[in-house]
């Protein structure tokens, strides 16, 4: 099975077990780093279950926010989980965005722009729909450091099968990484570019609150794990149950990391 086949995305209720649940506490400090005035008109790019696209609302009284993605499961979890007139979901490609030039004041993504096949012309989109003056951000996971809970499973993965290495984030995606994505964006022609880490606590209640999420199937991760033969996957289990750092009452406290980059656009939008 490849890389590819092991990344789903369709099921929401999986995927916030997995890290929509740290995601939504990443989003918070990302909002307040952004530090944006009310009454705008956001687009949340790769929306997935609207992490992002509700600390939006929460946060910052937006005029309207648009969340795009391509996963039909996902938009009808986050159509459900978010219900404000302010707020629209709809199916699109981060490619080729269903929005015109110049048609909101800040684009945002969360933990998405990895995934892209080409995050070059993504954020030439993003770039594209945002007026001049506006905002072009977004953050990713730190898989290579210290997003801690995918990088305890694939060192014990590695270590029961040299194949998995090749299926680690950390090592496929060398753009997660501040300088990979500042570059980025000023090769997009943004201008002002800044970035940060984001660290935030995912203290699980014991091992089957961090485990059992890799059964869900939704992502690299997951995907890989539910691929193995049952021995394979109890291995894995008892392996990762050896090496995580239990506290005396049986938690897991862990740190998840997110590296973020802002832009924003110039006076004047240059062509794609």
């Amino acid at each position: 099975m490849s890389a590819e086949q092991r990344q789903i995305w369709a099921s929401g209720d999986p995927y916030e077990r997995y890290v929509g649940r740290w995601s939504r506490l990443v989003a918070r400090e990302f909002i307040g780093w952004l530090d944006m005035p009310p009454r705008l008109r956001w687009l949340d790019v790769g929306c997935g279950t609207g992490a992002l696209s509700a600390v939006i609302v929460a946060a910052t009284e937006p005029a309207a926010v648009t969340g795009v993605d391509p996963s039909e499961g996902f938009l009808e979890f986050a159509s459900a989980q978010l219900p404000d007139a302010r707020v629209r979901f709809e199916s699109g490609d981060a490619q080729a965005l269903p929005l015109a030039d110049r048609a909101v004041d800040a684009a945002v993504s969360g933990l998405v722009l990895n995934f892209v096949p080409d995050p070059a012309r993504a954020m030439r989109e993003m770039r594209r729909v945002v007026r001049p003056g506006g905002t072009v951000a977004l953050y990713v996971w730190d898989y290579a450091g210290a997003m801690q809970l995918m990088r305890y499973f694939w060192d014990a993965a590695a270590a029961l099968d040299p194949r998995a290495r090749a299926l680690d984030e950390g090592v496929r995606f060398p753009l997660c990484r501040p300088g990979a994505l500042a570059a980025l964006l000023e090769d997009a022609g943004l201008a002002a570019v800044a970035t940060r880490a984001i660290d935030v606590p995912t203290i699980f209640a014991d091992f089957d609150d961090y485990w059992s999420p890799f059964l869900g199937g939704q992502g690299p991760a997951p995907g890989y794990c539910m691929s193995l033969s049952e021995g394979q996957r109890s291995a894995l289990r008892e392996r990762l149950r050896a090496s995580l750092p239990f506290e005396p009452d049986g938690r897991i406290a862990l740190i998840a990391r997110a590296f973020a980059v802002r832009g924003a656009v110039r006076g004047a939008v240059p062509a794609a």
